[in-house]
């Protein structure tokens, strides 16, 4: 199959669509919102909804919106000041979304998360059903991270990291990511760069070669939306990167026209909820170094991660946090829920489970992570399965 039959077949039958509208494309060079370019956007997501598909939009540009109300000419570095412009930004962003959106005939919900609503299992749960339930309905999601309320322990640090995790909570057919360049691109003749039409998936090259910043109005770049794209192309949904600011952009993309890069699904992994969960929604607390012989015990036979095959722990953690399980070389090939805390594993590490009662005394488990609470990841970025 060539890759334009391939890009059109995939994308003609994406069902539900993740659209992230990248702050640059949204913002104009002096901070105030490009409303004829929303104005575009919303008429090509109003579009897909009025042909049957289910569409959630991940839009930044809050920050950006609510420097330009206060006057702030660059992006603040203190939380307190970021929390104020998004506070100020917030509701005049979603003012003009609700607005654009009734012109087209079509409801719109707001929904604010932080890294901390998706970790939880039961807000990951509610927050799923919520937008469950406004894509039933018919109504478009606006999503943002909720500035006001995060700190940099629960922040997702950009949205490219948040409408992936989006896209991965409802399970999404596509992801698409908008930003201001073609897609990504690599060195060509002449010192020269070309956009990459079509990747099977992120490579090492291909994140070697990522180039581009945050700016004062956005925190992402070419580097997090290939992260991004990792975990979700990880788990079978493909991905396109594309420039926001052409005309019809998102419409053409599920028409299959040649936008963009597009990076191709691998085969539907079939994760339970709790396991995509597990793989995606936590950042690890500490890391478990294994030999080769618990890496082969894990991957190859799907069995669950015992003491003796632990040989160095990283980190300070509890039992019941999500860590990450790699081989010496610290690549990890695992993550998983641990059954002990650090302190309680480095003192059974090496042990055969024989010996573990007689060092911790009538201990709960055998394992040190279950196999049912442990997935084997196959992405470049550590986070694909």
């Amino acid at each position: 199959m060539s890759e334009n039959t391939e890009r059109r077949e995939r994308l003609a039958q994406a069902r539900r669509v993740v659209v992230k509208i990248g702050s640059r494309v949204l913002v104009q060079r002096n901070g105030r919102p490009d409303l004829r370019r929303l104005r575009a956007l919303v008429g090509d997501v109003a579009a897909l909804r009025q042909a049957g598909r289910e569409v959630v939009v991940v839009s930044s540009g809050a920050i950006g919106a609510g420097m330009s109300a206060l006057g702030l000419k660059k992006r603040p570095t203190h939380l307190p000041d970021l929390q104020m412009a998004a506070a100020v930004g917030q509701s005049r962003l979603m003012a003009h979304y609700d607005r654009l959106f009734t012109a087209k005939k079509c409801r719109v919900g707001q929904v604010l998360l932080t890294h901390a609503d998706l970790k939880d299992r039961q807000r990951h749960l509610n927050a799923r059903n919520t937008m469950m339930n406004l894509l039933r309905n018919g109504i478009v999601p606006i999503v943002n991270e909720n500035d006001v309320v995060a700190v940099d322990e629960i922040r997702f640090g950009d949205n490219d990291l948040l409408a992936s995790l989006v896209a991965l909570l409802i399970q999404a057919d596509l992801l698409v990511l908008l930003t201001t360049v073609d897609g990504f691109r690599a060195p060509a003749a002449a010192g020269r760069t070309r956009r990459v039409r079509f990747l099977k998936g992120v490579t090492d090259e291909a994140l070697a070669l990522a180039v581009g910043k945050g700016s004062d109005l956005s925190t992402g770049g070419m580097m997090s939306k290939l992260q991004a794209a990792d975990a979700v192309a990880g788990v079978g949904t493909p991905v396109v990167i594309a420039n926001g600011r052409q005309a019809g952009a998102v419409r053409r993309i599920l028409s299959g026209d040649d936008v963009g890069t597009l990076i191709a699904g691998g085969k539907t992994s079939g994760l339970s909820g709790r396991k995509r969960w597990i793989a995606f929604f936590h950042k690890a607390r500490g890391t478990l170094v294994v030999d080769e012989g618990a890496r082969l015990a894990v991957v190859e036979k799907g069995k669950s991660l015992l003491p003796i095959g632990v040989r160095a722990v990283e980190g300070d953690f509890e039992a019941g946090d999500v860590v990450n399980v790699c081989t010496a070389d610290g690549r990890p090939f695992a993550r998983g829920v641990t059954d002990y805390s650090a302190a309680q594993i480095r003192r059974i590490q090496g042990r055969r489970t024989v010996e573990v009662a007689a060092i911790l005394g009538s201990p709960d488990y055998e394992e040190v992570i279950h196999r049912d609470n442990m997935v084997v990841l196959n992405g470049t970025a550590g986070g694909g399965v």
